[in-house]
C-alpha cells in the first residue's frame, strides 16, 4: 500500500500570504512549517500541496510563472530534507478574465477534484489521507474528497460558517499543532474520529 498524504493548502498555511505572489524570492514558509512537515514525513506521510491560484484567470500572471513557485517550495522543503510529493494547483475562476481560465471547474477548492486527482496519480485512499489549510474552503475540499481535515486557524477565515462538510475534525493555532495531531491520530480510515481540539 502507498504511504497515505497529506494534502496541504499553500498561501497562508504553509507560506506567508502574498496575493497573486508568482515571485520565487517572496515564498517564505511560516514559522514552524518545515518542523511540521518533517514530523509527518517522519511518520509515513506523504506531502503534496493543493492551492487555488486564480490570478491566472484575473490575467494576474500567466501560468507557466506558477513553474518557479513549485521550484521555490520544492527547494525549500529539500533543504529540510522533506520531499514533496506532488504540487497541483487550480488556475480557474468563474469571474475571470482570460479566456479557457474563466469557467466554473471541479478543481478550484471548495471543490474536490485537485484533491481526488492527485490521490489517484498518488495511489492513496482519500480516507486515510488529511487536508490541512488555513480556510474552510480547504476543509470542505478535504472533506468532500473523504479525507480528515485539519484548520490552521491563523485569523484568515472571515465567514466561518461551519456547517455539513466545512467543519475540520481538528483546529490548531500553526503547522506542528496539526502534524502532531495528525500523527496521533494515525492513518487508517477505521481509526476513530479525532477529537475537534483548538490550540
Amino acid at each position: 500500500m502507498n504511504a497515505p498524504v497529506v494534502f496541504f493548502d499553500k498561501d497562508g498555511t504553509l507560506v506567508e500570504n502574498v496575493p497573486y505572489n508568482v515571485d520565487p524570492a517572496r515564498v517564505t514558509l511560516v514559522e514552524g512549517a518545515l518542523e511540521g512537515l518533517q514530523r509527518l514525513q517522519d511518520a509515513g506521510f506523504r506531502i503534496a500541496i493543493v492551492t487555488n491560484q486564480s490570478g491566472v484567470a484575473r490575467g494576474y500572471f500567466d501560468e507557466p510563472a506558477l513553474a518557479g513557485v513549485e521550484q521555490r517550495m520544492r527547494d525549500l522543503f529539500a533543504a529540510a530534507g522533506v520531499e514533496l510529493a506532488a504540487f497541483a494547483y487550480c488556475p480557474h475562476h468563474p469571474d475571470g478574465v482570460v479566456a479557457g481560465y474563466a469557467i466554473e471547474c471541479d478543481c478550484r477548492k471548495p471543490r474536490a477534484g485537485l484533491i481526488t486527482r492527485l490521490a489517484e496519480q498518488l495511489g492513496v485512499d482519500p480516507a486515510e489521507c488529511w487536508m490541512v489549510g488555513d480556510i474552510l474552503d480547504d476543509i470542505e475540499a478535504g472533506a468532500t474528497a473523504g479525507c480528515r481535515t485539519v484548520l490552521v486557524d491563523v485569523g484568515h477565515e472571515t465567514e466561518w460558517l461551519r456547517e455539513g462538510r466545512r467543519r475540520p475534525d481538528i483546529v490548531v493555532s500553526d503547522v506542528r499543532a496539526a502534524a502532531q495531531h495528525i500523527v496521533s491520530a494515525g492513518v487508517r480510515a477505521t481509526a476513530p474520529p479525532p477529537e475537534t481540539v483548538s490550540v
